[in-house]
């Protein structure tokens, strides 16, 4: 079964490429360009994977991260954010909020499959 991954970012260029990237693959991919619409979307794709940019508009990542964390339906998923906040106090934030990891931009995309690929390999505490 094809693992399925949603974007959500609401800067076009990072879209185009993670989407380009990821779905080449093997993933299917969905994007959403604001909080609200990822947090939606998130309820009907059904994603094993969320990449979450934190800096958006109508709905912060933070806020889809603690939203989606509050629901059992996401107790599987990964939320990976995906910001240029870098400092120590964003990342703890960040994973006190639930998210299973924290990736700082710029990234490489070098990088960024083998790290998604081993974050869905490892199994989700949904105590955590």
């Amino acid at each position: 079964m094809t693992q399925k991954i949603l974007i959500v970012e609401d800067d076009p260029a990072i879209v185009v490429s993670l989407e380009f990237l990821i779905s080449q693959n093997g993933f299917e991919v969905q994007t959403a360009a604001n909080g609200e619409e990822g947090e939606a979307l998130a309820r009907t794709f059904g994603p094993d994977l969320i990449l979450l940019d934190v800096n958006m508009p109508l709905k912060s990542g933070f806020e889809v991260c603690q939203q989606l964390r509050s629901e059992s339906a996401f107790d599987t998923t990964r939320i990976v954010l995906l910001t240029a906040k870098g400092r120590d106090v964003d990342v703890e934030k960040g994973l006190a909020l639930g998210a299973d990891a924290y990736i700082t931009k710029p990234f490489s995309t070098r990088e960024l499959i083998p790290k998604l690929q081993s974050i869905l390999e490892q199994p989700r505490n949904s105590e955590s």
